[in-house]
């Protein structure tokens, strides 16, 4: 079996997940937008199950109609099923150490399945987090109702927020096939000179941590500023690329700290954490962002040239 085979089977799996929070969202009668946010998990479940399957066309309308409920206020995460403190603070001291057993098992497996076998980190991630569902339930003796119930709870608390990695890389390529690099490119090297490194260095790091922001991903804006800025302004001039890359990728790191677009870090603990200030974990997290960026571009003067 291929790769892409067995990738195929983890986007099936994450899609039936989907469908059970689509389930229950129907079901719940306390959330005056539970048809739309049903329609919004059943829609995003079968284009991760069947969407191989389906024409560019459908996928296209039915990605059409997610954003109409999004503009028309009509996901919301809904009254979730809240777990029991009692029987959770029981079990937890039940198991101890054990607790975290599993979460152990999934990075390890995963590294391990990427380092040294042909399958990738994807699938290893896919594989490792499949084992260490089976080991959870074992440790915790949880049947299969109890694994529905968590798995789709899960799901329905982090919300859109869980698809905004998926759209955020669509965008790095779309920006990346669009040109955006060279426009860059050309409108920095019209207006600020070619040949000084401090300033070379300190247009590469700040664009990184914009263009991080805007995406939420540094790794899309990484191949968009290193082509329009990295290589033209620092690497050309000199600058040693293995330097060059490595510290603009963690400068990138710096503006993943400062935006909400960045679900995985900053929108998701709030959801799952219930914090009343969408933005409390960025604001704790901007005077240390802005602190790495400064050190950031004193590294990458120093040691790539």
């Amino acid at each position: 079996m291929s790769v892409n085979n067995i990738l195929e089977i983890f986007y099936i799996l994450m899609g039936i997940i989907m469908i059970f929070a689509s389930i229950e969202s129907f079901r719940d009668k306390e959330n005056s937008a539970r048809i739309g946010t049903g329609l919004f998990w059943l829609i995003l479940g079968i284009i991760f199950a069947v969407g191989k399957y389906l024409p560019n066309v459908v996928i296209g309308l039915l990605i059409v109609l997610i954003g109409i409920l999004s503009l028309m206020k009509q996901i919301k995460v809904g009254k979730i099923k809240e777990v029991n403190k009692e029987i959770a603070e029981r079990s937890a001291k039940k198991l101890g150490g054990w607790l975290f057993f599993p979460s152990v098992v999934l990075a390890i497996l995963s590294i391990l399945i990427s380092e040294f076998t042909n399958l990738g980190g994807q699938v290893g991630i896919g594989i490792a987090s499949v084992v260490a569902l089976i080991l959870a339930m074992i440790i915790s003796k949880a049947d299969a109702k109890t694994t529905y119930h968590d798995s789709e709870r899960m799901v329905r608390s982090v919300g859109t927020a869980g698809v905004l990695p998926q759209l955020l890389a669509t965008l790095g390529v779309i920006f990346t096939a669009s040109g955006v690099g060279d426009v860059t490119a050309k409108t920095i090297s019209g207006i600020f000179p070619v040949g000084n490194h401090l300033l070379g260095v300190v247009l590469y790091c700040v664009a990184m941590v914009i263009f991080t922001m805007i995406m939420g991903n540094a790794f899309a804006a990484f191949a968009v500023i290193t082509a329009g800025i990295g290589v033209p302004f620092i690497v050309a001039q000199g600058g040693n690329a293995a330097v060059v890359a490595a510290i603009g990728m963690t400068a990138g790191y710096c503006g993943t700290l400062m935006t909400p677009m960045a679900a995985n870090f900053n929108s998701l603990p709030v959801a799952l954490m219930e914090m009343k200030d969408n933005l409390g974990v960025i604001k704790q997290q901007v005077p240390i962002a802005l602190t790495m960026l400064v050190i950031q571009i004193i590294l990458m003067y120093f040691l790539a040239f």
